[in-house]
């Protein structure tokens, strides 16, 4: 190919296509096509079951035998599916004939159009092309912007095009119509969608025709999302889309740069990271810049290490916003207990070592005569333990003096998921010297229980399990900084 295609979406309602084959490739063209409405027939001399029950029920037109250059007669187009390259081609030459399309199936040359890669979301369709020479490639950019739309933009789609006159009417300028769109799409519409209110978006959607103030500033909202332990490909679909409509995003320090890799090229980024003993961020600043970007229109995600909602102060930063008058939305994320354990090949329960699973947060200055430590030292049970790098001995201390055997194994997964990940195992006993002797960092969480034991068996992401100190002599000074 010396120059690229010409993308061109088809009406096909009514109209004839030929499909040459009978197999597999012919039966995913044939229902393509009928998808689109077209008159569908298949030419072959046998067909494969699913086709032949099409052919029975009317669906398509069955031309039995080989190819002949007359089935072309009438068809707009053709799909030559065959295993036969011959057969292909004779297609092809007899469509160059007759001024018909045609494509044939990975034969980049002998094709006079390419079917693309497609994303579909109701009458909203995304088409891909490597110019037929890289399908894979179109199929891989499909594969990624399948997750950077969701349902509700068909939704959307179906919206503005039952409004499309009234919105002609209400704005024949062109120029200000596109600046009612801009606003509309930027607006709360697609975010009722999204959530499955329909009702409400039509309303809204009607609101804005006949209210419409141009000059009106633009509300702005926030979002809490939960960025997860780490590994981008941890994001949700819903969080990944947020961060694309972001204005400014508040992150914490433990969201890694491939996740903010991911925002939108021009948010602004504005750390608000904490770590134990250099809040160079308080949560009261915190929340005075979540209400300061949204009061001034913007769209504001707080992002968060893991989930928002699990040690994260999400639901402090939620009441500053409810009570200020401010939207927001919720957008989970995977919390560190599910990551870490799942990248250390630790199973939070098992049946046979653990029916109970207890998630821990251990800024043990605070919580040492809140927690209950009885309850938290009983066997058969995982513990999950957050932000504890800097009391592990108080930590032991308290499990073993009530009851916890000094045998229980531990895990301790330092930036799990994370290309840098470690882990140390060991037991109870030992549990502080070894983190020492390995000088463990935050990041870090520390899985306490039966289950840990099994890391040593089942780890499949990085390095093996540490045991020992052959490469890290234990240091009674060592320094530790607790997670934020």
């Amino acid at each position: 190919m010396t120059s690229p295609l010409f993308p061109l979406f088809a009406d096909l309602r009514g109209r004839t296509v030929l499909v040459v084959g009978g197999g597999a490739v012919a039966l995913r063209k044939a229902a393509a096509l009928l998808e689109a409405g077209a008159r569908v027939r298949v030419g072959a001399p046998q067909l494969l079951p699913a086709l032949a029950e099409w052919a029975a029920q009317g669906r398509i037109e069955h031309l039995s035998g080989h190819f002949q250059p007359e089935w072309l007669d009438q068809a707009w187009l053709a799909i030559a599916a065959t295993d036969d390259g011959a057969v292909n081609r004779a297609v092809a030459e007899a469509g160059e004939a007759r001024r018909v399309w045609v494509n044939v199936v990975d034969d980049l040359e002998a094709s006079s159009f390419h079917v693309p890669a497609r994303v579909e979301r109701g009458p909203v369709q995304i088409a891909i092309s490597s110019g037929g020479g890289a399908p894979m490639l179109a199929r891989h950019l499909r594969e990624t912007l399948e997750t950077q739309f969701d349902e509700s933009l068909g939704e959307l789609a179906r919206l503005l095009s039952r409004e499309r006159a009234r919105i002609r009417r209400h704005y024949p300028d062109m120029a200000v119509r596109r600046r009612f769109f801009d606003r509309v799409l930027s607006g709360p519409i697609p975010s009722l969608l999204r959530e499955g209110r329909l009702d409400e978006a039509q309303r809204a959607f009607g609101v804005a025709l006949i209210d419409d103030k141009p000059d009106a500033p633009p509300a702005g909202s926030v979002a809490l999302v939960g960025a997860g332990p780490g590994d981008a490909g941890l994001m949700t679909l819903r969080g990944l889309r947020v961060l694309n409509e972001a204005d400014v995003i508040l992150h914490d320090r433990l969201v890694s740069a491939d996740v903010l890799r991911l925002a939108r090229r021009d948010a602004e980024l504005i750390e608000v990271g904490k770590q134990a003993g250099n809040h160079h961020t308080t949560q009261d600043r915190i929340h005075e810049l979540m209400l300061e970007h949204a009061r001034a229109g913007k769209r504001v995600v707080r992002l968060k290490g893991g989930d928002p909602f699990v040690f994260g102060r999400g639901g402090e930063e939620l009441e500053v916003l409810a009570d200020a008058g401010i939207a927001f939305e919720v957008v989970p994320g995977i919390t560190a207990a599910l990551a870490c354990a799942a990248y250390a090949g630790v199973p939070l329960t098992h049946r046979d070592h653990a029916q109970s699973l207890r998630l821990v947060t251990a800024h043990l200055k605070d919580s040492t005569d809140t927690l209950d430590w009885q309850a938290l030292a009983q066997e058969k049970q995982t513990l999950a333990v957050y932000m504890g790098v800097s009391g592990l001995d108080l930590l032991r201390d308290k499990l073993i003096q009530h009851g916890r055997a000094a045998s229980t194994p531990f895990a301790l997964i330092e930036n799990g998921s994370r290309r840098e990940q470690r882990v140390v195992t060991g037991t109870l006993a030992d549990l502080a010297e070894r983190a020492r002797g390995h000088r463990v960092q935050s990041p870090a969480l520390l899985i306490v229980g039966e289950v840990a034991a099994l890391a040593q068996r089942l780890h499949w992401f990085g390095d093996a399990p540490l045991t020992d100190f052959a490469d890290a002599p234990i240091s009674s000074d060592t320094a530790f900084a607790a997670a934020a």
